[in-house]
């Protein structure tokens, strides 16, 4: 009988192997329905048009399978490509908070959330979703975009200024970078600025030249506060700097330079200026032409801001060359008409917009020196041609 007990040992271990297998098996399969159940219910609800419902499915396979994580962000996506930010932002934050996931998913679905809130706008929590986000390898420029751009839409330069020297220190000092910590400067002069704290306006400014060398914005800012503060022979030089930084603006600096020499009476700097960049845009041509006009007569001042219509051709100088050409003419019918068609063109000047954006197109009257349509900085120039400069 004992012999018989030991030999039947090997049969009952075997016995129990293959019972735990198919124990495991079952298991499995049944898990496995219970998965394919929930996943063909959830979609089932979305073929049906009953999203909430679906979420509420779909957001049960979480507990059953840490797998389809990639599954509810791709979800949560979709949602917010659809516009129904509430449910994006209920499968993200579902994701967020489970434990078991790993830490790459949750930093995943905390940037979907974050883009989630964002557009909801619900800035202070998307702030926070991407301050979590700066310490990872990942997904830590994304994190720095994102938050940038929270803080110029709500104005926080401080906050974007220590974040950008962070970044600078961590090594990211790159000229578009530099460029946007100074105009961040800018905008806390401009702000400074309108309180009547004018030095510490200018200390701002001088802040943004340290950080940007090749900065336009704070020359011809501390230009017009130099003048406000009646600082003429100041104010020109730093104007002065400006074509030599970027050409471009060389059109919004000569009419500063030419209001400070009026209130000197000495017009000797301006035209030390305009004698090596006269040529570069309409209005130093015709600022040339103007002394020219007072120095000699207006019939050389016509004769030379022809010649120059004839290489650049723009409506500006159009209409000052009519003006020239009625100044010497009597009151008859042919000046007259010189009137009428000087209006016209007048007319025709204020409804052109004056500055384009060189990297989406959008144009208008004001100066944006962060482009309204694609959100970059400095992208926007003085047109120029036959309608600009």
């Amino acid at each position: 009988m004992l012999e018989l007990l030991f030999l039947l040992l090997p049969v009952a271990a075997g016995y129990g192997w293959v019972m735990g297998r198919n124990s495991v098996r079952q298991a499995q399969r049944k898990q496995s329905s219970i998965l394919s159940k929930h996943y063909y219910r959830g979609l089932n609800f979305l073929l049906s048009d009953e999203p909430d419902k679906a979420v509420d499915t779909l957001i049960k396979m979480i507990d059953l399978d840490s797998d389809t994580v990639e599954t509810h962000i791709a979800m949560g996506k979709f949602f917010r490509h659809r516009g129904e930010l509430d449910r994006a932002i209920r499968v993200h934050q579902n994701l967020v908070s489970k434990e078991e996931i790993s830490a790459s998913q949750r930093e995943s679905a905390l940037k979907e959330l974050g883009r989630d809130y964002v557009l909801a706008g619900f800035l202070e929590r998307a702030e926070n979703a991407f301050l979590q986000l700066l310490n990872s390898e990942k997904h830590f420029l994304e994190a720095q975009t994102q938050l940038f751009n929270i803080y110029q839409t709500t104005k926080e330069w401080g906050r974007a200024i220590e974040l950008a020297e962070n970044m600078i220190n961590a090594g990211g000092d790159s000229d578009e970078l530099c460029a946007r910590v100074a105009h961040f400067y800018c905008e806390q002069a401009q702000i400074e600025w309108r309180k009547g704290n004018t030095a510490q306006a200018q200390s701002y400014l001088q802040e943004a030249l340290k950080v940007d060398g090749k900065a336009v914005r704070p020359f011809l800012m501390l230009g017009e506060l130099a003048i406000d503060n009646k600082e003429y022979e100041q104010a020109i030089d730093y104007l002065a700097q400006v074509p030599g930084r970027d050409i471009a603006w060389l059109s919004e600096a000569i009419p500063l330079i030419e209001q400070c020499t009026e209130k000197l009476h000495n017009h000797q700097k301006l035209e030390n200026l305009l004698n090596q960049y006269w040529q570069q845009c309409a209005s130093a041509y015709l600022a040339k032409v103007k002394l020219v006009a007072k120095e000699e007569s207006s019939v050389v001042a016509a004769d030379l801001l022809l010649q120059q219509l004839r290489k650049h051709p723009t409506m500006k100088g159009f209409k000052t060359l009519m003006g020239l050409y009625i100044e010497q003419q009597h009151n008859d019918d042919s000046t007259n008409s010189l009137r009428l068609l000087k209006e016209l063109v007048e007319e025709q000047i204020k409804l052109r917009p004056k500055y384009r954006c060189l990297s989406c197109g959008f144009s208008g009257s004001q100066v944006h020196w962060l482009c309204p349509s694609c959100k970059k900085w400095g992208a926007v120039k003085p047109i120029k041609g036959l309608d600009g400069e």
